[in-house]
């Protein structure tokens, strides 16, 4: 952790702040207040394993979205709040109920941040970076600029792989079209960081890793439009105008999503949108969720001589729904791999109509719920019993749905073993040359 002397006197003196490394985990961290600075700090509790409290009358729908992973209390603060607590964050924004939690954890001697006054907060928050089991944090003692400046500048130059390279990015005013990846931070590509560096605004989704918007620079303005299955939504059309006016400002502005802006993310939408209105956009790629997930969890999409081909769709709508544009009867005539995205309501429809097309209700599926994140988990069935195991291990969204051999494949001690047809590689080869190697057409 890096910290240098105080710029201005405090009640502490000049004294430089003490680093340390909390270990949070299974410990008591109140967070009082529900908007946009609690949004930022709570998933890195979180990933830190701290149990986690959130007293605040109203919070955004991206804290409401994270009900399952921590307490929330939906209310004012009570100093009784703070019983068992070892570490507490004061973000709302009132001064009067920031200095009435300061005050209380003073009292108790429990260390405490504060949003609106870091003078009269007994911990700072550093800015923070993590690259292969290293934890950097900078302190530049109430500027939030400089400790993300000189942050970036070393987490840049730990992924170049060189101490000495000097972190540059691109500030141009604009849009920027970003690909999260999955959900686990680590799986967000070099791109996608470095872009979230250069911004003025991020507009975020729900699913983009959320862990990512602690290392934001305070300056940088967070816009919530997260979308909650059946539950509170940012339209696209209003999610289209905050990113085109904040860009006519002339700010430069990253559009945040999980898994790939492309792959049933709307992002071409927004890319049509910029250039509807002559706003300059450029997209960086995501990992897509629909491969990644299975991958992480050891379910491969494809498999020699058991899948030649797989498909990916959206199981938003019911297949018997008259906006649907799937084939569904073709595709129970198919023998590959269907990864299904956004189809945790449908998946039970969905299965009758595989079923009744032809595919086998013994059909081996994995749903994975939370995939790369910290409450992943892999609900295993047939397309038979999947809506009534949705409902029995009361699946919740977000969740990748896997159908097809390639996940007896994977889950042998599960399944019987599929048929594995392989041609032989001399009768093939006299055929189609690119089989004798097996290295060619292989992607």
């Amino acid at each position: 952790m890096l910290g240098e002397s105080q710029d201005g006197p405090s009640p502490e003196g000049d004294h430089p702040p003490y680093p340390v490394g909390l270990r949070l985990a299974g410990r008591r961290v109140v967070v009082v207040g529900g908007g946009h600075v609690a949004q930022r700090r709570i998933p890195a509790l979180i990933a830190a394993g701290a149990d986690v409290l959130l007293v605040s009358p109203q919070v955004t729908p991206a804290l409401e979205g994270l009900a399952g992973e921590i307490t929330w209390e939906q209310r004012r603060f009570d100093p009784g709040d703070l019983e068992d607590a070892w570490y507490v964050v004061a973000a709302t924004n009132d001064p009067h109920a920031n200095d009435l939690v300061s005050t209380e954890c003073e009292r108790r001697r429990i260390f405490c941040v504060r949003a609106d006054d870091a003078s009269a907060a007994s911990a700072w928050t550093p800015a923070v970076g993590r690259h292969a089991g290293v934890t950097v944090a900078v302190l530049a003692n109430r500027e939030p600029r400089k400790s993300a400046g000189v942050r970036d500048e070393i987490m840049g130059a730990l992924q170049d792989g060189t101490l000495s390279a000097r972190a540059t990015h691109d500030r141009t005013p604009g849009v920027v079209l970003v690909g999260g990846g999955p959900g686990d931070p680590a799986l967000a590509t070099v791109a996608a960081r470095q872009a979230l560096a250069s911004a003025d605004v991020v507009v975020a989704d729900r699913l983009a890793p959320r862990e990512l918007l602690d290392e934001l620079p305070a300056h940088v303005e967070l816009v919530d439009v997260a979308k909650l299955p059946r539950g509170r939504s940012a339209t696209q059309e209003a999610i289209n105008d905050v990113i085109v006016a904040r860009a006519r400002e002339g700010k430069r502005v990253v559009r945040f999503k999980g898994g790939d802006g492309f792959v049933f993310g709307r992002g071409y939408e927004e890319l049509l949108a910029c250039q509807a209105a002559g706003v300059p956009v450029s997209v960086v790629p995501g990992i897509t969720s629909s491969i990644a997930v299975p991958a992480a969890v050891g379910i491969p999409v494809t498999h020699r001589g058991v899948a030649h081909e797989f498909t990916v769709i959206s199981g938003h709508l019911p297949p018997d729904h008259p906006a649907s544009l799937v084939a569904w009867e073709a595709v129970a005539r198919m023998r590959g791999t269907v990864v299904l995205l956004m189809a945790v309501h449908n998946a039970g429809a969905i299965a009758e109509v595989l079923v009744a097309g032809g595919r086998p209700a013994s059909t081996p599926v994995a749903v994975v719920v939370e995939g790369t994140m910290p409450e992943e988990r892999t609900v295993l069935s047939t397309l038979g019993a999947l809506g009534a195991d949705i409902e029995a291990q009361d699946v919740r969204p977000p969740a990748i749905i896997v159908i097809g051999d390639v996940v007896a494949v994977a889950r042998p001690d599960r399944y019987p073993a599929p048929e594995v047809v392989v041609p032989d590689r001399a009768t093939h080869a006299a055929s189609d040359p690119a089989a004798g190697d097996p290295a060619v057409g292989q992607d």
